[in-house]
């Protein structure tokens, strides 16, 4: 698996180390405004919105409020987890396993893995994510409810947490609100899901699946061969 963001950076971690610190440089310089933004949660039959831009990756929240405590806005974060100081999952969880909390924090990354060529979305667990064409992306709207989304969980956050981000625009970064109250992330106005059949890194069960499932590309696309 190669992710979209570091293969350019092959050369060595110092240089790597080096362009983040100038794009954080640049970030604040700019105030920001190229570095993230700031979106509201969308109800599942409308789409979400921007609004202002994010604070410094550095200021990333590790708190948020209770779910359904209101529009509560989340911060989509141009840089990693890692370049932002974090560790760990942000708390979401992997395969079949219940997500009984939605996560603190997500990290979507685009990269390129066998046998799909195509860029697609992994989580920070490197679980492959997906779309569903019953659902529609003008308005965000999600179809998947019950047992679907068991099948297929919601990839959730809570409110007033942060998206990071590797290879993917912050403009195509929105999320919704879905009937249960959770909170949904969306990609090019797509809902995003992970496959309870991915148990491991690199797992791509559910493309295709139903004709109607399909990883997901960095700008909400269907990637496909």
């Amino acid at each position: 698996m190669t992710s979209l963001l570091t293969r350019p950076l092959s050369h060595g971690g110092s240089a790597r180390r080096a362009v983040v610190a100038s794009a954080l440089a640049l970030c604040a310089a700019a105030g920001l405004t190229a570095c993230g933004k700031t979106i509201t949660i969308g109800d599942s039959s409308s789409p979400a919105t921007s609004s202002t831009p994010s604070p410094s990756p550095s200021a990333a929240s590790t708190t948020a409020p209770a779910q359904g405590s209101g529009n509560s806005a989340l911060q989509v974060v141009d840089s990693t987890a890692q370049d932002a100081g974090l560790s760990g999952t942000g708390g979401t969880v992997v395969g079949a396993v219940v997500q009984e909390a939605p996560p603190k924090w997500v990290q979507l990354s685009a990269v390129t893995s066998a046998p799909l060529s195509a860029a697609h979305l992994i989580n920070i667990n490197q679980a492959a994510l997906y779309r569903f064409d019953d659902d529609t992306a003008d308005p965000s709207k999600s179809s998947c409810t019950g047992a679907c989304a068991v099948k297929w969980p919601p990839v959730t956050i809570q409110e007033g947490g942060n998206v990071y981000l590797a290879g993917v625009n912050p403009k195509e970064v929105g999320a919704i609100r879905r009937p249960d109250g959770q909170v949904q992330i969306t990609v090019g106005g797509w809902p995003v899901y992970r496959f309870s059949g991915d148990s491991k890194p690199g797992d791509l069960n559910g493309q295709g699946l139903d004709g109607k499932w399909f990883a997901v590309g960095p700008t909400g696309e269907k990637a496909t061969q």
